[in-house]
């Protein structure tokens, strides 16, 4: 093999100069076909009931519209789950939620279509069911989506009894819309024999092609879908898009003429999840220096109406609860509560978050009770070695660097001298007051269903030298193209600017696993550098036959083939393998080894290996207000010896800013009364703005490299770096916390939205008047 210099070095994003010019085409500037129909649905107005009727005849009555669809008008299965087979595409007997699809319409031009849908509570009749609106209701009426969870080790009860002190509490944290740039969208196009292709904007086109294939009751090879690129996925992408490629595809089906689905912004917020909001319970022991003896934990998470993948996001969710430390005593149990609200999905984190932002919560609240500082409670509880490096779930953590990167953190960003200036600013600060927060991350790579981690490419060499690849990754603006094209170029010994990579492609490669779970790079790239790795042995075998020469005397480095004293052009010994029928393209394949997991006593090796981070950040907070502002951020990642740096960064500092606006500004509201969403526009819900971002902002990699057999002994980035955010969170509850007397524990749910801010401000004054 060998060693290009094109790997492990900052290349631009294959697509960056078609993005800032404009030209990067996404799925709804694809060339509409002559007869293309535009599709809008029509939207529950209540949250339950049992609905009665469609008036069809008096929608097919409205200007423009060529057809309406039911549930009555599809062939197959009317369901999209993605794990329970419990997920209506049209509402069939009763609606769950406000806003869940009804019914179809079909017009040649797009606002027609959406103005007749606009008017379904004009022509559907509902029987008004009682609606389970909030997640406690629910929990009180013991409705899940899927049966309780519970994850034990030790004796809690016997620790919790012998414990110098315990400490109680209930801390909640919201959901979180992924507001990806580019909406969900949909453009099916029947073919030949019942064959439709169908352009959606997924990060899961398998299970796209299933979805539409048992709908219309069609072979899955009836069905292609592709996708080129998304803009913005974010978890909203991987199973929720299939309600719109199913309509699509249905009516293309049915009046065999293109279809188009693309929702405004505010519909696709009203019909689709988000990430799960948590509410938990928990008691944990201590002992006088802050260490956890004992958690005992009850998480309630808002599953929606649908168990949609709410199941693999809580189990997540509690084998994350430890983070980064070690706790030898644990309780924990998981509930899904199934309300009329819309099916909460897959986001950043996938879980992850949740979990492991209540333990970072308790150290925090334990540091305040000792009177230490927090990072000195967290320190003390981290994992270590011998019996302090088995999580609770039975894996062994053995690539731990959170020692040394903490240190290296530490050091770098100059905490303590910060922690003593913030200190004395605060003494002589009434009104504005700064805090100070260092977290540290573990979390787990690989997909907690053991049979996802696998994923299929295609590597073609032509006889010019060029080379195309097609894998079965997404392309969401991460930069997994690049890095896959980096790691294929890497592999045969050639520049970057000879690779090019194509759409993903459920007729090219088959059974594909979503892009999540952070596995993107670390499965298609190996999988592309399986198949690259093929025709790099056999151009090398036919080379040294055609040279008589030992094969370790061939090798191909940057674009050219050393054989023995000679040198030739990649393009001379293409064209020679190729002229005596050597094979020029190869498969791939690639399954993570050494995977396990039980979901009934939740114990096994369910990650491949961990990725590590920390943060500090550093904020103002206005108490008369309840304003905040990042002032600093020092960031240090783990992403082992990294593929592409520049990318790599780049997905930390995005990751860093999307976990603040979850924990700050990211608010979700439902109408008490009605169950309606009323966050689901621009205008209603705050996501962070370039004027967020911290203006010292410094963000460096971890020099580390995988232990694991990863490609380019890489890490994962994807996930990870969101929980970096969790540090302006704790900063600002670090303010707060200065208005209080010592041992005061501030009480601040996230998000730490203005108004949230004051509540707590407002309660640590009274504690301290």
């Amino acid at each position: 093999m060998n060693t290009l210099t094109d790997a492990g070095k900052p290349h631009a994003h294959e697509s960056a100069r078609l993005h800032v010019t404009g030209k990067a085409p996404y799925i709804d500037d694809i060339p509409e076909l002559a007869g293309t129909l535009h599709a809008a649905i029509g939207l529950s107005p209540l949250a339950h009931g049992r609905l009665l009727s469609i008036d069809v005849a008096g929608l097919r009555a409205l200007p423009g519209v060529v057809a309406v669809l039911t549930a009555a008008d599809i062939p197959g299965l009317n369901d999209c789950g993605a794990l329970v087979h419990d997920d209506p595409i049209l509402a069939a007997d009763t609606v769950r939620y406000v806003g869940q699809p009804l019914f179809v319409v079909l017009s040649s031009q797009r606002e027609l279509a959406r103005r007749a849908a606009a008017r379904a509570k004009d022509f559907v009749r509902i029987e008004a069911l009682p609606a389970l609106l909030t997640p406690e209701a629910a929990h009180a009426a013991q409705q899940y989506v899927v049966p309780p969870m519970h994850l034990q080790r030790g004796d809690v009860a016997q620790a919790m009894a012998q414990a110098p002190s315990t400490l109680q509490g209930h801390f909640r944290n919201g959901g979180q819309e992924h507001f990806y740039l580019e909406s969900h969208v949909a453009y099916a196009i029947p073919g030949e024999n019942d064959g439709l292709l169908v352009h959606s904007s997924t990060q899961h086109p398998s299970e796209m092609q299933h979805a539409v294939a048992h709908m219309l009751g069609l072979h899955a090879h009836q069905v292609q879908v592709t996708c080129r690129r998304m803009g913005g996925g974010f978890g909203g992408k991987e199973s929720q898009s299939a309600v719109f490629a199913c309509i699509a595809a249905l009516g293309a089906h049915l009046l065999q003429r293109p279809v188009k689905m693309r929702p405004d912004r505010d519909d696709d917020i009203l019909i689709t999840g988000r990430r799960h909001g948590f509410q938990h319970d928990y008691e944990v022991a201590h002992d006088d220096e802050g260490r956890i003896l004992a958690a005992k934990v009850e998480m309630l998470s808002n599953a929606g109406h649908s168990a949609d993948l709410s199941a693999p996001v809580m189990t997540r969710a509690i084998c994350h609860f430890d983070n980064a430390y070690w706790l030898p005593n644990v309780d924990l149990k998981g509930y899904c509560a199934r309300t009329n609200t819309q099916s909460n999905t897959a986001f950043r984190g996938f879980g992850g978050p949740q979990g492991a932002l209540l333990i970072e919560h308790i150290l925090d609240a334990v540091a305040r009770k000792v009177g230490k500082d927090p990072l000195d409670v967290r320190l003390a509880n981290l994992y270590g070695v011998g019996e302090r490096n088995v999580t609770p779930y039975g894996q062994t953590v053995t690539d731990n660097v959170l020692h040394p990167l903490i240190d290296e953190l530490v050091r770098s960003s100059d905490y303590r001298a910060r922690r003593e200036a913030i200190t004395a600013f605060n003494a002589t600060s009434p009104v504005l007051k700064k805090g100070l927060a260092l977290t540290p991350v573990k979390f787990g790579i690989s997909f907690n269903v053991v049979h996802l981690n696998q994923a299929g490419a295609l590597v073609h060499v032509y006889s010019d030298g060029s080379v195309l690849v097609n894998h079965g990754g997404t392309e969401m603006g991460q930069g997994l193209n690049t890095k896959v094209a980096q790691m294929v170029a890497h592999t045969l010994g050639i520049s970057l600017s000879r690779v090019r990579v194509t759409a993903t492609d459920t007729s090219k490669i088959a059974n594909t696993s979503a892009t999540a779970a952070s596995t993107g790079s670390d499965l298609n790239g190996k999988a592309a550098a399986d198949a690259a790795r093929q025709i790099y042995d056999r151009l090398i075998n036919r080379t040294a036959t055609r040279l008589n020469l030992p094969t370790d005397q061939v090798r191909i480095v940057n674009d050219a083939v050393q054989a023995g004293e000679q040198t030739l052009s990649f393009e001379d010994v293409v064209r020679d393998a190729y002229m005596n029928r050597i094979q020029l393209w190869s498969d791939g394949f690639y399954a993570t080894p050494g995977l396990s997991w039980d979901r009934q006593t939740m114990q096994g090796r369910p990650f491949f290996y961990y990725a590590y981070g920390a943060a500090v950040s550093e904020v103002l907070v206005d108490t008369l207000t309840g304003e905040s502002r990042v002032l600093r951020a020092d960031v240090l990642h783990d992403v082992g010896q990294s593929i592409n740096p520049a990318l790599d960064k780049g997905q930390v500092e995005g990751a860093y800013v999307q976990g603040m606006g979850w924990l700050t500004s990211e608010e979700l509201w439902w109408h008490p009364q009605t169950g309606k969403l009323m966050t689901h526009a621009p205008s209603t819900y705050k996501i962070p703005t370039a004027n967020d971002c911290p203006p010292d902002f410094r963000v460096n990699l971890f020099d580390n490299r995988n232990p694991e057999d990863t490609i380019y002994r890489s890490k994962a980035v994807g996930e990870p770096p969101l929980l970096l955010g969790f540090s302006v969170f704790f900063a600002i509850r670090d303010a707060v916390a200065s208005l209080g007397e010592p041992g005061a524990v501030p009480t601040l749910h996230a998000p730490a939205t203005p108004e949230a801010i004051l509540d707590a401000v407002e309660a640590m004054q009274a504690t301290h008047a």
